[in-house]
């Protein structure tokens, strides 16, 4: 999954370039060659790894017959957004290569709206498969009386409306610039572009990264209890799958992340303030997994037998 914020490369290129001499220009040149080669990787490897996702669960849906599993939908959902995110790459690259903006003030404002909204609703799709994973898994009979999986549709519908409003400043605040050359800047200046930040740091990474952490901690314990009763002894194999995917989840989704904000807040002069707020967010995140999973209700056998889901019918 493609992971950027728009102005961050471009905006870094134009300080390196702000020297003017020496090592400034060695710099800035040295950018816009090692950029286009990256960059150029990274679109070719996530076309062809989404492009292999998309065909391999439609290919398993007409294989089956039957309407798309509930995570097919929100996998499906997350390549293709993905793709999208995509396309605004070539955009990039250009600008870092060229060392200026050479699109239009509209394509600046395009470009800027969808990279925050597809990285935003990219994130919320993670979160919401995370959640359903919990439901299916512990609570499969609300699940299927709810009929969870046929409304995924609607929650993937509905998870572009914050990712949008998210993005939307981009679209109405966004513009072009000259200084030495014409680029596509930061739309805001001083606290407003502060509190821009912290909002899309707080909702399209802290939050999404504390539900997905809590409900993949509850999966492991709910397993982990259906192990210690007796019940399904077998459980000891998924619970470790579970284990390890939801580590390794947490910890691209937290490495492919942190490092796109702490450039955002450094270039913004505030790189404390990211440094307290990252402390603060782990903070809670170990306040709130040790509340809820110390006070996970105990399930008796009755609960269990209602509950079990076996590995081979959890997604």
């Amino acid at each position: 999954m493609l992971l950027m914020n728009n102005s961050d490369g471009e905006a870094l290129c134009n300080s390196s370039s702000g020297g003017g001499q020496g090592n400034g220009t060695d710099g800035t040149e040295m950018t816009k060659f090692l950029v286009p080669m990256l960059d150029g990787l990274i679109l070719v490897t996530g076309l062809a790894a989404h492009c292999l996702v998309i065909s391999i669960l439609a290919g398993r849906r007409r294989r089956g017959g039957k309407p798309p599993h509930g995570t097919d939908t929100l996998l499906l959902a997350l390549s293709a957004t993905d793709l999208l995110l995509l396309l605004c790459l070539p955009f990039h690259t250009a600008a870092i290569a060229l060392g200026s903006w050479p699109f239009g003030s509209f394509l600046c404002k395009v470009v800027s709206f969808l990279g925050v909204a597809c990285s935003s609703a990219s994130v919320f799709t993670l979160a919401a498969l995370a959640v359903t994973r919990y439901l299916t898994v512990v609570h499969p009979a609300w699940s299927f009386r709810s009929r969870m999986h046929s409304r995924l549709k609607l929650t993937v519908a509905l998870l572009w409306v914050p990712a949008v409003a998210l993005a939307a400043p981009q679209f109405a605040f966004r513009t072009v610039a000259v200084a030495s050359a014409l680029h596509c800047f930061a739309f805001l200046g001083g606290l407003s572009q502060l509190v821009y930040s912290t909002a899309l740091f707080l909702f399209a990474f802290a939050i999404p990264l504390g539900v997905i952490v809590m409900m993949y901690a509850k999966i492991y314990c709910f397993l982990r209890q259906m192990r210690l009763l007796g019940r399904a002894p077998q459980l000891e194999r998924y619970q470790s799958q579970v284990t390890h995917m939801s580590a390794l989840l947490v910890l691209v989704f937290t490495l492919c992340w942190l490092p796109s904000y702490g450039l955002m807040f450094s270039l913004l002069g505030a790189t404390l303030f990211f440094v307290f707020l990252i402390g603060y967010i782990v903070f809670s995140i170990v306040v709130i997994l040790w509340t809820g999973l110390n006070f996970y209700p105990s399930l008796s056998p009755s609960q269990g037998s209602k509950s079990l889901v076996s590995p081979a019918t959890a997604p």
